[in-house]
């Protein structure tokens, strides 16, 4: 601890140490001005620094690409570039925390948060967080990587056992931290809602200090998640330093002042814990007296260089599962192009939940058709429906935004004290709405124009949290504003059922409407979404095969929503939602030049992909993936991105499939050390999409691998690995060279190859260059538990127990022998094999 810590910590009274580490209010921190501690700002999240909103609401912000997007980049450098627009924007928007990034694994396709974590590989999520973190620190913002540990699905996320054997553990769902910690020198880490191994991991000693601290050496601030505290004296004496959000149920000089006089815990704990958050503090510059970083004094950035970083990287994310010559298109190309599918015109930019931010953009692919290739002649189908449930209204139904006017006050009278514009008709308020409004009570007036897109009876329907009604042309249509409704799994399972009223409207034709909603009988978490579903029936798909059979080229663009990929619930499907697969198919009988852009968070059912000319997965690109998909259809941009997760060919061949989602309050990991490629190499599965896949306009050739390092050198000796790559096409391209372990016969199962190491270049025609990768011995090392018999028990047994071949002690181990170093483009599509030879070695 620092002279200044020790310092500061000294002159504050147990009861001030006790409030220091709990937080003030939703997003903010304590002050303690007689010790020159101020209040602090945090922010979600991984995709965005949302500031003060919740769910979309708030000051508008940077919306990078979602992390399964970043992940397949397999780019760390692109990366860093990203953390550090983040952690611009946090400081924009008064923060000094960015709640991020979201390193859980892609253990099970219906995941529901899989869009926000970066891979189903610890080795590809750590170095990618790493480089995540360093970029947003740079900045002076801390980071917390989450949700620390093994949660990895939303099925009863707050309460379910995750049980899982120490070997995964160290070996898989760890990693990721660890790299947090040692690479990326993350200055904070967010503790989980779940149990592990049946202890809550906000009060996990062996997790938070054990390992996080006394192995890995963090010596940062644990977080809670948000109400995921779960006791006072197990918690700090687990290590959790700070518990949001506040007032602190656990934390505060109440609770903690009980567990100190019980002998619960002792003076001892509580210094650690205020100690780290008086050291984050002191690492974002709270401490120094700047002005620039303030809690609830938000901004804009919006600029040039960022959007260009952003399109960038959506570009970069992108993969080119499969194409038959058809891509890239011609930028020149006089014909017509038919654009079809439900996210077409629409794009899902990021997925729903904590994530969801309101971005400065969201620009589609028709949008980005439109503004660059106008020359063409672009005909739009919508092809089906994929509404899960009540879909907010936005563009192209609402004409500009919604004028939001709010007032103190339940009845939408007295002056307005605050106004906003939105693009959406969803308003969700999680502390104060805005400036001068009383998050106790108030009410909302949204007005703006409505334009159906055909004549005829429409649905209009709501989901409340408080009360709302919705007038069209000044007739009140729809009255929630009194009665009882019972509850439906909307806002976290918070908000009210759908509640609906049959309207008539006329294509073309401007209707105002006025929503208005007060926050009576809300708690805590208030707002409404209002949408508008069309029930003139029409053939969607036979419109879309009539587009497509009239067009030169034809690309759907399917996907997803923030209704089937959210925070709070998992996927119910493998499978597209709606008819999509159908779609497709017809689609693609239509036009036999059909490209599918796949537009979802994690993976999904292809078993339509050899029906069509290409595929291609974009994923949730954020503000700029329209702009990003023009680009890479029209060879403007390379397909950078390999598939960071495998795509199984059927649900049924998934790893976790058995053990999924769970039971009975308890998961268990029963696939042990085989999720993602290890599984489907061990069980000799052929998967849709193998990881690492992923095809590029350029074509690559490849040196064998020069190897050097190895034998009995020390740990600290790394084996080099190095690939000479050259271009040998006329265009500009990048390629992944990816190094996967083959071990010999080890003394523990092992995994048929893994991971541990990759290089991304890029390159123009022409262009050589040497892709360097660095293994250390913890890439050819696995975590022996060790035999944990009870010394003489086989004394006991009537068997002679012959010569044990068995460790007794737990750790890291080399195994001697021959190990092969393979560099493929994909854990299926190995290129070259070299030898090393390890002697025995423990870590």
């Amino acid at each position: 601890m620092s002279e200044s810590i020790e310092t500061r910590l000294a002159a504050l009274t147990t009861e001030e140490k006790a409030d220091l580490v709990a937080g003030e209010a939703i997003w903010t921190t304590k002050s303690f001005p007689v010790a020159g501690i101020p209040a602090i700002g945090v922010t979600d999240g991984p995709n965005g620094a949302r500031g003060g909103g919740l769910l979309g609401t708030g000051t508008a912000t940077a919306c990078i690409p979602a992390g399964a997007v970043l992940g397949a980049t397999w780019d760390p450098e692109l990366v860093e570039r990203l953390g550090g627009l983040l952690g611009d924007e946090a400081r924009a928007k008064g923060c000094r925390v960015l709640l991020a990034p979201t390193i859980n694994l892609h253990r099970n396709p219906l995941g529901g948060r899989n869009f926000e974590c970066y891979s189903e590989d610890p080795i590809l999520s750590g170095l990618v967080a790493a480089s995540f973190i360093r970029g947003v620190q740079s900045r002076g913002v801390a980071t917390t990587p989450k949700h620390f540990a093994a949660n990895d699905s939303e099925f009863e996320r707050n309460t379910i056992d995750s049980q899982v054997d120490e070997r995964t553990l160290r070996e898989l769902y760890l990693v990721p931290f660890e790299y947090a910690v040692a690479e990326g020198g993350t200055w904070g880490v967010m503790s989980a809602y779940n149990r592990l191994n049946g202890i809550f991991c906000s009060e996990n000693e062996w997790l938070l200090t054990q390992v996080l601290r006394d192995e890995w050496g963090f010596d940062g601030f644990v977080v809670s998640d948000w109400f995921a505290a779960r006791s006072t004296a197990g918690s700090a004496r687990a290590g959790l330093s700070l518990e949001m959000p506040g007032p602190g149920q656990w934390y505060n000089r109440g609770p903690i002042g009980e567990a100190l006089a019980a002998g619960e815990m002792d003076e001892g704990h509580l210094d650690r814990i205020a100690g780290d958050v008086l050291r984050m503090l002191e690492r974002t510059g709270a401490l120094d007296g700047d002005e620039d970083c303030q809690p609830g004094q938000e901004r804009e950035l919006d600029r040039p260089e960022d959007r260009a970083l952003v399109r960038q990287a959506a570009a970069a994310g992108t993969v080119l599962v499969a194409n038959n010559g058809v891509l890239p298109l011609n930028p020149a190309m006089a014909g017509s192009l038919a654009v079809i599918g439900p996210n077409a015109r629409k794009a899902q930019i990021m997925g729903g939940g904590s994530a969801t931010v309101q971005g400065y953009r969201n620009v589609s692919l028709m949008e980005a058709l439109g503004d660059e290739y106008g020359h063409l002649d672009v005909r739009y189908a919508q092809g089906c429906d994929i509404e899960r449930s009540l879909v907010a209204l936005s563009a192209p139904m609402l004409k500009g935004k919604l004028r939001l006017e709010y007032f103190n006050g339940h009845d939408w009278a007295g002056p307005v004290v605050h106004t906003k514009e939105s693009a959406s008709a969803e308003m969700v308020f999680f502390g104060e709405p805005g400036p001068g409004v009383n998050p106790e009570e108030f009410s909302v007036r949204a007005s703006g124009v409505l334009v159906a897109e055909a004549t005829g009876e429409h649905t209009l329907g709501l989901v409340q949290l408080g009360r709302c009604r919705i007038l069209l042309d000044g007739e009140t249509v729809l009255d929630a504003t009194e009665g009882d409704y019972d509850q439906g799994d909307d806002f976290f399972g918070m908000g009210s059922e759908l509640i609906s009223a049959e309207v008539q409207l006329t294509a073309g034709r401007e209707t105002p409407i006025v929503i208005e909603y007060s926050n009576r009988d809300s708690f805590m978490l208030c707002g409404v979404r209002v949408g508008l579903k069309s029930q003139v029936d029409r053939d969607l798909i036979a419109e879309a095969e009539a587009a497509a059979a009239a067009a030169d080229v034809a690309v759907v663009v399917v996907g997803t929503n923030a209704d089937w990929e959210t925070e709070g619930r998992d996927r119910d499907s493998f499978d597209l939602p709606g008819d999509q697969p159908e779609l497709i198919r017809r689609v693609a009988a239509a036009n036999p030049n059909t490209v599918v852009v796949v537009n979802t968070g994690g993976a999904c059912n292809l078993d339509w992909a050899d029906q069509v000319a290409g595929v291609l997965v974009a994923g949730f690109g954020g503000q700029e993936m329209g702009h990003a998909v023009a680009d890479v259809l029209f060879g403007q941009a390379d397909p950078g991105g390999r598939m960071a997760m495998t795509v199984p060919a059927r649900y049924e061949h998934n790893p976790a499939y058995l053990n999924y989602p769970g039971e009975n309050g308890v998961v268990r990991y029963g696939e042990g050390l085989y999720i993602g490629h290890r599984w489907f190499d061990a069980r000799a599965i052929e998967p849709a999409v193998p990881f690492g896949h992923g095809l590029s306009y350029a074509t690559f050739e490849w040196s064998a691998p020069r190897v050097t390092g190895g034998g009995d050198a020390e740990m600290a000796d790394p084996v080099i690995v190095e690939v000479d790559v050259v271009n040998n096409s006329d265009r500009a391209g990048s390629d992944v060279v990816q190094v996967y372990v083959e071990p010999p016969p080890s003394l523990l199962h092992r995994p048929v190859r893994e991971l541990k190491g990759f290089a991304k270049v890029h390159l123009a025609p022409g262009e050589r260059t040497t892709a360097r990768i660095v293994l250390t011995r913890r890439a050819f090392a696995y975590y022996d538990p060790g035999d944990q018999t009870p010394q003489g028990l086989d004394s006991m047994s009537p068997i002679p127990a012959g010569e044990s071949h068995k460790r007794t002690e737990p750790g890291w181990y080399v195994d001697p022998g021959s190990y092969t170093i393979w560099t493929a483009r994909s854990s299926a599509n190995l290129v070259h094999p070299a030898k090393v030879q390890l002697d025995e070695l423990t870590i």
